[in-house]
């Protein structure tokens, strides 16, 4: 019974919520001193200028009411953003209403901390806003709810209406400390390239085959030829040369704090040189794995792995997929 209550008290408290701005308490307060005023003295004049202030408190709350109402949003984030940049959040919001336009509202969501502001919204039209945020710190962080908030038009209270928008912001490591990759076996290193070049070389092997292609996958490996067939990207596929490729793996098994945040970013900066010179790399945890790939997609993989990630002292034990002398091993102790 008890959380059957309190359900239905957060349904009630996020459909609507109203709260006095300093203006509305003063002015309210005001009201209430006239109407006793009015009643004590009888006085006709007095009675006119409560009538007159009661009207303005029902008209805010009925243009507050029209204004919030037959909204749809919709909310874009960026795939993955490495931490203490800023990300931006994109909002596409559309007014369902057929005459009323929507004034003067700000979107509010949990943990972040800047909302996004609409300023006006014509009926049947759509507008596009956002906000700029920054985190600080590396992980996965829910969105569920969105919070329309409006004090059109007189300022004398702050109505707020709760929408459900489900979605997460990825927040990366940071990729830039400076590593050293191990030399492959006989030296065979491939030359580093420019980011501007799109995507990493891929490692030439034994051919394999075709499939479809994925983001990330290296451009020039596209077979044009049955991509016209069949109208869909289609590459081909190589074996991979076990020398070539970057086994990256980290050992979560540890107290959470900033030594696990570091050993997090050598892993993902291990990740970075390998996609810059052009190498196959993958990652394995203690409780996942991510087989060996190229490219952009591969290395935007790897940083969600790594987003993900949580030490835990009772973790299993890391069992590497190949000998762990072709591992390269990133541990609290390392």
């Amino acid at each position: 019974m008890l959380t059957t209550l309190r359900e239905a008290w957060r349904r009630l408290r996020g459909w609507r919520r109203i709260r006095f701005t300093t203006a509305g308490a003063l002015f309210s307060a005001g009201s209430l001193a006239i109407g006793f005023a009015a009643v004590n003295t009888g006085n006709n004049l007095l009675y006119l200028l409560l009538g007159a202030m009661l009207g303005f408190i029902a008209l805010s709350g009925w243009l507050s009411e029209r204004i919030l109402r037959r909204l749809e949003i919709h909310r874009r984030t960026p795939r993955g953003v490495t931490v203490q940049k800023p990300i931006r959040i994109t909002y596409y919001v559309t007014n369902r209403k057929r005459l009323f336009p929507t004034l003067a509202i700000y979107l509010f969501e949990e943990g972040l901390s800047e909302p996004a502001f609409v300023s006006r919204v014509g009926a049947g039209e759509s507008v596009t806003v956002g906000s700029e945020n920054q985190f600080v710190q590396r992980g996965v962080y829910p969105l569920e709810t969105l919070t329309l908030s409006t004090s059109f038009p007189f300022g004398l209270f702050t109505k707020e209406r709760d929408v459900p928008l489900p979605g997460e912001l990825v927040i990366w490591p940071r990729s830039d400390r400076p590593v050293r990759l191990p030399a492959p076996p006989g030296g065979r290193g491939r030359p580093e390239f420019s980011d501007s070049s799109g995507g990493a070389p891929g490692a030439r092997g034994e051919y394999r085959g075709l499939r479809e292609y994925r983001v990330g996958d290296d451009p020039r490996d596209i077979h044009w030829r049955t991509t016209a067939k069949i109208r869909r990207p289609v590459i081909r596929e190589y074996e991979l040369d076990a020398a070539e490729i970057v086994r990256i793996c980290l050992d979560t098994r540890g107290e959470p704090g900033d030594a696990a945040e570091t050993a997090i970013e050598v892993a993902a900066a291990l990740a970075a040189q390998a996609y810059r010179v052009g190498r196959q790399f993958g990652i394995t945890t203690c409780t996942s794995d991510l087989a060996p790939g190229g490219g952009s997609g591969q290395f935007e993989r790897v940083l969600d792995l790594l987003a993900r990630v949580d030490f835990d002292p009772s973790a299993p034990r890391l069992a590497p997929p190949v000998d762990p002398m072709g591992c390269v091993l990133v541990s609290l102790s390392a």
